[in-house]
């Protein structure tokens, strides 16, 4: 599904987010973490590492990746895959930038909750 015809729901300014850095939105399935990069493209992925829980938004950001905190491995923040030796995947919520807003994906949320 393209951008254009997708439903997106407002979270915030992208200034609420630091550069190189992340927020955690809440839902009912549970924590997204929302990281911003040094250029201000937004990603969007589960706060949750696959290898031990960590949570990835306390991670280091370094260009479109995040290395987790706890066991340094390392996301594409584009995918969700897991870089290197390293063998995993985080769910991906589309996300993006309007008007200075930070906007996710609306389908993408509804499926997490499935």
């Amino acid at each position: 599904m393209n951008a254009e015809t997708r439903n997106w729901v407002e979270i915030g300014d992208l200034t609420d987010i630091p550069r190189e850095g992340a927020r955690v939105v809440k839902t009912k399935a549970g924590c997204i973490a929302v990281f911003r990069t040094v250029d201000d493209a937004v990603f969007a992925l589960d706060d949750r590492c696959p290898h031990k829980g960590g949570p990835l938004s306390q991670g280091i950001v370094h260009g479109t990746s995040v290395t987790c905190p706890l066991h340094n491995w390392v996301f594409d923040l584009s995918t969700g895959v897991a870089k290197g030796a390293d063998e995993g995947s985080v769910p991906v919520t589309a996300a993006r930038v309007e008007g200075g807003k930070v906007l996710l994906a609306a389908d993408d949320l509804a499926r997490r909750g499935e």
